[in-house]
């Protein structure tokens, strides 16, 4: 099930989420968003079946407790068979550093974009990324000690901060230039050039 060498995947992630401790589904979520929000994604759609496969193979256990007022939660317990698993992957796993942003595919062809899609695309993307922070920062005090547990996380949170603040103002300071040669302005040069074509044919 665990291959040396291959990808980490969601499993693996609730694995070491588990490490810190039991944890609801829930919680597994708010940590995918927090410490991992700027290099791996995963929702409910992914999580649940993922614990849910792990429970079946016995790498983790589950049990029912009342809600606080609501319905009853299942909390999810790291076996000794699920922690041995999460460390071999940890050994085997190679540490490759893969970026997809549709983000900047959009931003490479901005300048066949309309101006008024292009402001708004990077407005999105700019508040994505405030968000981010926000969340890193709300969960940054799971991991403030100096215990050599929370180090890992610590690092990882303030790379986060490092990459995702950087890019926040790289766009603020070169947001301009991608208006000045977009799709909008291209098509009203071309539209002046052919206008000023179609006047000097009609003065001949």
């Amino acid at each position: 099930m665990f291959r040396q060498g291959t990808a980490v995947d969601v499993k693996d992630l609730c694995l070491g989420a588990l490490t810190y401790g039991d944890a609801t589904g829930y919680d597994i979520k708010k940590f995918f968003e927090s410490t991992f929000s700027h290099c791996f994604l995963a929702g409910y759609g992914s999580i649940y079946p993922a614990l849910a496969e792990l429970t079946e193979d016995k790498l983790v256990t589950a049990r029912t407790a009342p809600g606080q007022g609501g319905p009853s939660r299942k909390i999810y317990h790291l076996t000794e068979t699920g922690r041995k698993a999460f460390l071999s992957k940890l050994q085997g796993t190679v540490p490759q550093h893969k970026v997809k942003s549709e983000f900047l595919v959009l931003m490479y062809f901005a300048h066949l974009l309309p101006r008024a899609r292009l402001d708004a695309i990077l407005d999105r993307h700019l508040k994505d990324i405030e968000h981010k922070l926000a969340l890193i920062r709300t969960h940054e005090h799971l991991h403030a000690t100096d215990s050599a547990a929370g180090s890992g996380a610590r690092f990882v949170s303030g790379f986060g901060k490092a990459v995702m603040t950087a890019a926040s103002e790289y766009i603020r300071t070169h947001r301009q230039g991608l208006r000045k040669g977009n799709g909008a302005s291209r098509s009203t040069k071309s539209a002046r050039t052919r206008s000023r074509g179609v006047q000097a044919a009609s003065r001949n």
